[in-house]
């Protein structure tokens, strides 16, 4: 599983370096033809990951609820993120996937409530949980790099 994350952190680490140049403004917009932005992608990423990680575990986000809520699967972007916000997203692509590895260094994955995706993707423990994030940080990978050609 250790290779699977640091794939998602490669990955994550690639695409705050493709919208690091972006100010607040472009991070924020939403193109036509679109219902997100940049930094609701990336905060999704985190949220979703948490989600499938840990709420289907049983255990406590570790992130703060307001952040889980704004970027959850099936949310969108409802407000302008300032740079502050912005700031911590961007910490927290990261530091979220260490401390994903540092939990399961520490087994405390236990227990998991088996969820299929809306991709149609069974994931019974975390082990598959683990397993899908690739997949599902690459679409959002897709999206963060055509939105960043539009703003």
């Amino acid at each position: 599983m250790k290779e699977k994350i640091e794939n998602v952190k490669t990955t994550r680490s690639f695409l705050l370096k493709a919208v690091n140049e972006l100010s607040e403004e472009q991070l924020n917009k939403i193109p036509d033809g679109f219902n997100n932005n940049i930094i609701w992608n990336l905060g999704h990423m985190i949220a979703a990951q948490q989600g499938i990680c840990y709420l289907r575990s049983g255990l406590e986000l570790r992130i703060t609820e307001n952040i889980f809520h704004e970027f959850k699967p099936g949310s969108k972007p409802e407000r302008h993120y300032n740079q502050k916000e912005i700031n911590n997203i961007r910490e927290l692509m990261i530091s979220t996937l260490d401390q994903l590895e540092s939990d399961l260094n520490s087994q405390l994955f236990e227990n998991y409530t088996n969820i299929v995706t809306r991709y149609n993707v069974e994931l019974k423990n975390i082990t598959d949980a683990v397993n899908f994030l690739p997949f599902h940080e690459g679409l959002h990978s897709g999206y963060i790099m055509s939105l960043r050609k539009l703003v």
